[in-house]
């Protein structure tokens, strides 16, 4: 096995907690650990949004930097008398990425619980059933217990949170890193290297680490942390697609792992702001970061609710491209996430009060 160095030791800890929406408190507290060394001020929204205060020009322009804590993953719905459990989704499941994956329950004491997600088997289907499918709603959790009473004995209660199990690898190319969690814990992990690069650097603004909560059901966190942090400039990093795999046509996806940041110009959510967009661009050029362009009409990031905010703030998402999101396992290239942060840390210098008067008004 690889020997993690502290930045590998980060994103592990990171995508290793367990934390879907509306239960975001231990990646939270793996997140506020790593950030706190480099932040003035640290505070939370009522929904549970990690806001970390680092300041520049203390009249400056306020810059808000989200990644947001959750991951998707399942909710305990019912034990049934057999000791087997129903779920809901939490957050985009694609039905086909879900059987026969590991998963981690966890109950109101904290304790943590394997189960496995089943169906019937096919030997039993129909022929015309056999190879289609298996709808969600007929899938179930195995934990191995032989009733209901003694499910509940080892504490589990409908609400549990359950979220996928998988082991963070380093690949045989050591830049390719392989995760759960990587949307959006490496969002987080690029907020938290931001506050750290800018530590005792002169920057003409406040910056606002975040990671925001309960993104995968609405972009809900980063609308009340915005709310709070009242920002004049947003971004949001999060994960984007990854085009370089086998049948995604450049019509769907031109992005690469490891061809540096997405630098994202429109999703269902949003359109990026023009004036910003053109200045992370001038940042990139002139800092010789590479970047390349994405557009994900099917998908959405905290910049959406963060763009909305008050009278308006310019936003722009900034993507890594990631392999299998919203699966047990994601894949992505660790040049991209580092090339984020030196991208997102460029802009920030440049960010005076002068220059958001411009982007704003111009």
């Amino acid at each position: 096995m690889t020997k993690l160095d502290p930045t590998l030791t980060m994103l592990k800890e990171l995508t290793d907690a367990k934390a879907i929406p509306g239960n975001e408190r231990e990646a939270r507290d793996v997140m506020r650990k790593y950030i706190e060394p480099f932040a003035d001020k640290m505070d939370t929204d009522n929904l549970g949004s990690l806001i970390a205060e680092k300041v520049g020009d203390p009249n400056g322009p306020k810059i808000m930097v989200a990644g947001h804590l959750d991951e998707v993953g399942f909710m305990v719905s019912q034990i049934d008398e057999k000791g087997f459990l129903k779920f809901q989704t939490v957050g985009g499941w694609w039905s086909q990425v879900m059987l026969a994956q590991r998963v981690t329950i966890v109950t109101r004491k904290g304790d943590s619980i394997t189960g496995v997600i089943g169906s019937k088997p096919p030997h039993i289907l129909p022929a015309e059933v056999r190879n289609k499918p298996v709808d969600i709603k007929d899938m179930f959790i195995d934990i191995g217990a032989s009733s209901k009473e003694e499910a509940m004995e080892w504490g589990v209660l409908p609400g549990d949170m359950v979220t996928p199990y998988f082991e963070f690898t380093v690949m045989n190319n050591e830049k390719l890193l392989l995760a759960k969690a990587w949307d959006n814990r490496i969002g987080c992990a690029i907020a938290i290297d931001v506050l750290k690069a800018l530590k005792g650097e002169k920057h003409p603004n406040i910056v606002y680490g975040v990671g925001a909560a309960q993104e995968e059901i609405g972009l809900r966190g980063a609308r009340t942390a915005a709310a709070k942090i009242k920002p004049d400039i947003g971004f949001a990093v999060d994960v984007g697609i990854a085009g370089d795999t086998p049948g995604i046509t450049p019509k769907e996806s031109t992005s690469k792992m490891g061809a540096g940041p997405q630098i994202v110009l429109f999703d269902a959510s949003m359109v990026s702001h023009k004036g910003l967009r053109d200045l992370v661009v001038d940042v990139a050029d002139e800092n010789n970061i590479p970047y390349q362009f994405e557009t994900i009409p099917g998908g959405g990031t905290d910049a959406g609710a963060i763009h909305l905010t008050a009278n308006g703030v310019p936003s722009l998402a900034i993507g890594v491209a990631t392999r299998y999101i919203h699966s047990h396992a994601g894949i992505l290239h660790r040049d991209d996430y580092e090339n984020a942060v030196k991208l997102i840390v460029a802009v920030i210098k440049k960010l005076d009060r002068e220059t958001v008067n411009e982007i704003i008004f111009n």
